[in-house]
């Protein structure tokens, strides 16, 4: 299979990409030799006819100590549309060469061995990476952190499995550890285990940094917060009016901070005297993303405050009560004072939001998890969990089949087993090319 693999021509250079058993003879029939290996070479290209494609590098790499597992070769090109355009309807010309589809390559690396799923699901997340947290987070995952914890785990789930099957299976013999002791032994390892898989499950999810931290700016009708929202995005997202229950939905846009993945929400103003029924029914909207938000920017009276765990107090429209003592006695009590027509406090409500979004990313050196590798994970926990007296704790068959089921809840995350359903998904995600 073939396929350009960089961006879209025209480009100062294009690479098209070759895999297969034919790659070898696909690249001598174009340059005319096979190049050594893992040498970038100088070769004029030509067609099957004899005409003349491009002057260009070309670079074989033998299987299979290749990006997919399999005999490679690369076409760099003069990135013109012509020039990439000729070169694919020459290969396309050559027998048993075709053009790959999408996440084709990636899939045959998976395939192969040469990178296992989770690896698979960080290179999906890191060509789809727009702010620095989500390219952070996903070359973790592609660089195989993930991966290398789960085979740490499974290292000592064999261990512990080999205790269970040698008093299960040998224990007559002298120098095999038997009774009561085997079985501590194993819900010892297996309880601390559990509460390590605990540990990486208490850490954010990976969706929260790819799709953004929702941030919502809730409070009473004319509060400032479409004002607040066109200041943070520098345009005219919402209409600002001075008429009550103006904004009736809520209004979202996608924003980075500090390399932070994030959405703001602007919603309808807080409420219980409206008789509207669009104006109430944009009043439970908002409520509901109160609700779901990481991050609130409460611009109400400190004493009506969502009770939220994240809320950052804003004394807003500064530039409206600065003067009024009883205005500037409550504003006291909020985080900031603020004003988004003139700017002030700006600069503080932006560190203040970073500031708690970190506090909801995982540390430098860790690694989130997606929702289906959450999953196999919190599977793997609950088979291990052991209640102390329970009949399971002196019954060596089931905690080898605790043990057992363990494992193959952590072979899902990498691959090994269980994931023919979910590979056209997920590859299906790459480009052609990828």
């Amino acid at each position: 299979m073939f396929a350009l693999s960089s961006g879209m021509p025209p480009a100062a250079i294009a690479v098209v990409r070759i895999s297969g058993a034919q790659a070898g003879e696909a690249l001598r029939a174009l340059a005319g030799r096979l190049p050594s290996p893992r040498r970038a070479t100088l070769a004029d290209l030509k067609s099957l006819a004899g005409a003349p494609l491009d002057r260009a590098l070309v670079l074989w790499f033998p299987g299979p100590a290749t990006a997919t597992g399999e005999d490679l070769a690369e076409l760099h090109l003069h990135g013109g549309r012509a020039v990439v355009a000729a070169v694919e309807t020459a290969l396309a010309t050559l027998p048993g060469l075709r053009r790959a589809e999408a996440g084709e390559f990636t899939r045959r690396a998976f395939l192969n061995g040469r990178i296992d799923l989770a690896e698979a699901e960080g290179l999906a997340d890191l060509l789809a990476a727009e702010t620095e947290s989500q390219r952070v987070q996903a070359l973790g995952l592609a660089s195989g952190h993930v991966s290398r914890a789960v085979a740490g785990w499974q290292d000592r789930l064999l261990t512990l499995m080999a205790g269970a099957e040698a008093e299960l299976n040998f224990a007559d013999e002298d120098d095999v550890e038997v009774g009561d002791a085997v079985a501590r032994r194993l819900i010892a390892g297996m309880g601390g285990l559990a509460d390590e898989l605990g540990g990486w499950l208490a850490r954010p999810a990976a969706e929260v940094i790819a799709e953004g931290l929702s941030v919502v700016i809730a409070g009473p009708p004319n509060a400032g917060k479409s004002t607040l929202i066109n200041a943070l995005a520098q345009r005219e997202l919402a209409i600002v009016s001075p008429v009550a229950g103006t904004t009736r939905d809520v209004i979202e846009t996608p924003l980075a901070l500090d390399g932070i993945a994030m959405r703001f929400s602007d919603t309808a103003g807080l409420r219980g005297d409206s008789v509207d029924t669009i104006e109430m029914i944009g009043i439970d909207r908002a409520k509901a993303a109160v609700e779901a938000a990481d991050i609130i920017l409460w611009l109400g009276p400190p004493h009506d405050v969502p009770d939220h765990p994240r809320a950052i107090l804003i004394a807003a429209q500064a530039d409206r009560w600065k003067g009024d003592a009883a205005a500037e006695a409550a504003a006291a009590r909020c985080d900031l004072m603020l004003s988004a027509a003139t700017g002030e406090g700006m600069d503080r409500l932006h560190r203040l939001i970073v500031e708690m979004a970190r506090t909801l990313l995982p540390r430098e050196g860790e690694a989130a998890l997606r929702q289906r590798q959450r999953a196999a994970l919190g599977e793997a926990r609950d088979w291990l969990r052991i209640e102390a007296g329970s009949r399971e704790a002196g019954d060596l068959i089931l905690l080898a089949e605790r043990l057992r089921l363990a494992s193959g809840a952590l072979d899902r995350i990498t691959g090994r087993a269980g994931v023919e359903d979910m590979l056209d998904t997920l590859f299906g995600r790459f480009c052609i090319g990828k």
